[in-house]
């Protein structure tokens, strides 16, 4: 039984978008071309691969089963194609990276500039979400994560600073009102603007002094997305609406400017940089091989410190 791959291809994109007509978007293709490549497919296999209604498209449990395995698959098969690659003066080709907003906006930066003019034949995709997904079946080639979210099957390069810490701060005209916390725990008496992960979960504001960790569940009058809507909070608490905990780095042209003061200095929590994480495969595609070796001799090198 053989399956054209370009029909395997249409497949992923409708899965992955949603929808044929997303999908077509996406892909480059028509929506009665993914369409009629998904039916193909099913004729041959002899099952139904995606539930069709007027408003969406989801697969079946045999369609999430194969998604499952062809997408590595398909990954692998890129990857042994890109070998040829080798064989070019230079790499070429696309890099797609997911990476958490916090990488976005306070790693990449200083990388990505002379990282394509290094490369000018590579082309970047950036994914950034706050979701932890399977950055393969999700048809990445690397993301960016902190330790504790690593993969025990992943290899991981440190990239960006490697030391970071979380900052409290507040507009001086909410801290002249409501007074300066002198201890963690006097958060709780205060307006904090929270952020809360798409999954549901709030993180706990995290302390540490002398050995003494601390972790508080304050509340206030705005809880905010983490991601898109963090720089929501942040134009809050300069409004003084009320306390913000978030990057030292996301918030230090405020604390410089002065449009938000910092608040418990001493109890900052000080954790480990993020790395830049990817399967372990014997070839690796020519965009990312350039990618990791460049971040490996020190691209970005102002924020590697």
């Amino acid at each position: 039984m053989t399956t054209d791959i370009q029909d395997l291809l249409a497949f992923v994109a409708v899965v992955k978008a949603g929808g044929f007509r997303e999908g077509a978007r996406t892909s480059g293709k028509s929506a009665s071309s993914l369409s009629d490549a998904v039916r193909r497919i099913e004729a041959r296999l002899g099952v139904r691969l995606l539930n069709r209604t007027t408003r969406s498209v989801a697969p079946t449990e045999a369609g999430a089963r194969l998604m499952e395995r062809i997408v590595p698959a398909l990954g692998e098969v890129e990857s042994a194609l890109d070998v040829v690659n080798e064989f070019r003066d230079r790499p070429s080709g696309t890099l797609k990276l997911n990476v958490p907003l916090s990488a976005a906006r306070l790693i990449l930066p200083p990388i990505i500039t002379p990282f394509l003019h290094a490369y000018p034949d590579i082309r970047l995709e950036v994914v950034a979400e706050e979701s932890f997904v399977d950055m393969l079946a999700a048809g990445c080639d690397a993301g960016i994560r902190y330790d504790d979210r690593l993969g025990q099957d992943m290899i991981a390069v440190p990239i960006g600073p490697r030391l970071q810490r979380c900052a409290t701060a507040a507009s001086p005209a909410y801290l002249n009102a409501r007074g300066r916390a002198e201890h963690p725990r006097d958060l709780l008496e205060h307006a904090c603007l929270r952020g809360k992960f798409p999954s549901g979960a709030m993180p706990l504001w995290e302390y540490e002094r002398d050995g003494e960790i601390v972790r508080v569940d304050p509340s206030g009058p705005l809880i905010v997305k983490i991601g898109g809507a963090v720089d929501l909070a942040v134009q809050a608490a300069i409004d003084g609406l009320g306390i913000i905990y978030l990057f030292e780095d996301w918030l230090r042209p405020h604390l410089d400017s002065g449009a938000l003061e910092p608040l418990l200095e001493p109890w900052w929590q000080t954790f480990s940089g993020p790395f830049l994480y990817y399967p372990g495969r014997q070839y690796l595609p020519s965009p990312l091989r350039a990618f990791v070796d460049f971040i490996k001799a020190g691209g970005g090198e102002r924020l590697n410190v």
